[in-house]
């Protein structure tokens, strides 16, 4: 499974729990593949942090094959750009990560055609949405993230 922030997750069980109070609600025991020594458990009805399957390889070459058509996240203002970033993050949306490494990509060459470095910001959410974007195009492809990375970009620049 994809889950929010945490990125690409084996469901290691699907148990009964005490919750708050005495209500038992069912969870899932989430091991994100990329961070060790990390356990998560997530009700199974949680509506606060998307909780989705890992794109099959179809969805994932569909992706690919889109990569021109979908759309920057264009945003002047650079508070608000970031309020737009952590959401397109947040949503657990492999079309928003593209959009949101698209947008920062371009914003990073633009700033360097004019002399001026990456934003910290712009950086940071690039990294986040590659991390998330290739870690979890390495499961239905059958690599290794890096690999996934390499895969992706040699495909995006064939076309």
């Amino acid at each position: 499974m994809v889950h929010g922030n945490s990125g690409v997750c084996k469901v290691e069980a699907v148990q009964t729990m005490e919750g708050m109070g005495d209500k038992k609600r069912t969870y899932y025991t989430l091991v994100p593949i990329y961070t060790s020594g990390s356990r998560l458990f997530v009700p199974t009805d949680s509506k606060k942090v998307v909780t989705r399957s890992v794109m099959t390889r179809k969805e994932a070459e569909k992706l690919l094959n889109e990569w021109d058509e979908i759309e920057t996240l264009w945003v002047e203002n650079d508070k608000k750009r970031e309020e737009v970033y952590k959401e397109a993050l947040r949503s657990c949306d492999s079309r928003q990560w593209v959009r949101l490494i698209k947008t920062s990509y371009q914003r990073n060459q633009d700033r360097l055609k004019i002399g001026k470095k990456a934003t910290t910001s712009d950086e940071r959410y690039l990294h986040m949405a590659e991390d998330n974007l290739f870690g979890e195009l390495a499961i239905p492809f059958k690599m290794t993230k890096g690999e996934a990375e390499d895969y992706f970009v040699t495909q995006i620049r064939k076309e």
